[in-house]
């Protein structure tokens, strides 16, 4: 079985964006809540999920902590191997314009675990608050 480069990187992506999407849920919940009257949409439903995140422990843990820690160490990692592995995004660093083209599943697996990253500072940085 013969799998490309370029599908792994696809398949990183895929998987770190799934794994993130419970945490971006909840941060963009929280955003919209404070946007809008909560009598009304979708101020009202940004709060509904933010209440059921509040109410499960787990989900904090979870939901919150854990998975974009994984999604961080994934993306570090997946970094790591293609920098060693890929003369061509070596040389596609000294070109960002080409790099973007050449290279967006690479930008994929960089830019995903940097939202995980902030989510993770602000998660920590509100239980440190707490």
């Amino acid at each position: 079985m013969n799998v490309s480069l370029g599908s792994i990187k696809r398949g990183t992506v895929g998987a770190q964006v799934v794994l993130i999407m419970p945490a971006a849920l909840f941060m963009a919940s929280l955003l919209l809540r404070t946007v809008g009257a909560l009598q009304s949409e979708p101020a009202r439903t940004a709060q509904q999920i933010v209440s059921w995140y509040s109410e499960r422990l787990w989900t904090l843990w979870v939901l919150l902590i854990a998975l974009p820690l994984v999604v961080l160490g994934v993306g570090c990692a997946a970094l790591l191997r293609g920098w060693k592995e890929d003369p061509d995004l070596r040389h596609a660093i000294r070109r960002p314009g080409a790099a973007m083209r050449t290279q967006l599943a690479t930008l994929g697996i960089a830019v995903v675990p940097l939202a995980a990253g902030g989510i993770l500072v602000v998660v920590v940085g509100h239980m440190l608050a707490n």
